[in-house]
């Protein structure tokens, strides 16, 4: 049994605290929104701040929004940074600047302690290839409904090939369902995004389908979507496209122009 800090018990960080604690740890929890009592039920303990839960545990886990949200946790007033000592780990599962995590470990590691930064998006790069996906995959469903193909048959049918995915599975049926409650939040993707298009702009990259898809979900946020989970990426290209998934070509033909 491990001593364990969690501190950031949003919509991931919440059951991955409760894994912990069904494993046989020790959790001590903090997050700036309340503790959950459910994870407190189960035999997690509540702290006062993320100093209290690095004083505490051995290793200390953070799993929260953004850049600042970690660089606060773990710098800011009664922080994790003030609670640790030598060989104490901290493990950084937040999607945030490459560049600015590289400070943050520098900065840990001169307290005589481990960084390790495991984004549970798998970073940049997952962040690139899950967003293009959603958006390949909110195109195809589009084209095939407008055309006057059935969305969900059309979407069995790729499941059977090679253009099934995860994306293809999970968030084509959210967008044939239209179902768009979070899941991950488009604010949230668009942070992600965010800090892909900084990061190439800083490496001399380009990287046009990444700002597409960002152009995707600022359309969408703008449409009062934000909260909206990310598969409702496809709302997007429905508005230029003044079509729905599940509304039938008769249906916009009959439509005053």
């Amino acid at each position: 049994m491990a001593n364990v800090g969690f501190i950031g018990l949003g919509i991931m960080g919440a059951p991955m605290a409760g894994h912990l604690i069904k494993g046989g740890h020790r959790v001590y929890l903090h997050s700036h929104g309340g503790i959950p009592p459910a994870l407190t039920d189960a035999g997690g303990i509540a702290c006062a701040n993320g100093r209290d839960v690095a004083e505490k545990a051995d290793v200390v886990i953070t799993m929260v929004p953004d850049t600042p949200h970690v660089q606060d946790v773990l710098f800011g007033d009664n922080g994790v940074a003030q609670g640790l000592s030598k060989g104490k780990i901290v493990v950084d599962m937040s999607s945030i600047s490459p560049l600015a995590t590289k400070e943050f470990a520098k900065r840990i590691n001169g307290l005589g302690c481990d960084y390790l930064d495991a984004p549970v998006s798998g970073g940049e790069v997952g962040a690139k290839v899950a967003s293009l996906t959603i958006e390949a995959v909110g195109e195809a469903l589009l084209y095939a409904a407008k055309a006057g193909a059935d969305p969900a048959k059309v979407r069995q049918a790729l499941m059977g090939g090679f253009a099934s995915s995860r994306i293809l599975e999970v968030h084509g049926e959210r967008m044939v369902k239209r179902t768009f409650d979070p899941g991950f939040r488009i604010e949230l993707h668009q942070k992600d995004l965010n800090l892909a298009l900084s990061t190439g702009r800083q490496l001399g990259v380009a990287l046009p389908n990444t700002a597409t898809a960002q152009e995707l979900f600022n359309c969408c946020a703008a449409h009062g979507g934000s909260a909206w989970d990310h598969s409702a990426m496809v709302r997007a290209l429905e508005l230029m496209a003044n079509f729905e998934i599940g509304q039938s070509a008769s249906q916009t033909e009959s439509q005053p122009r």
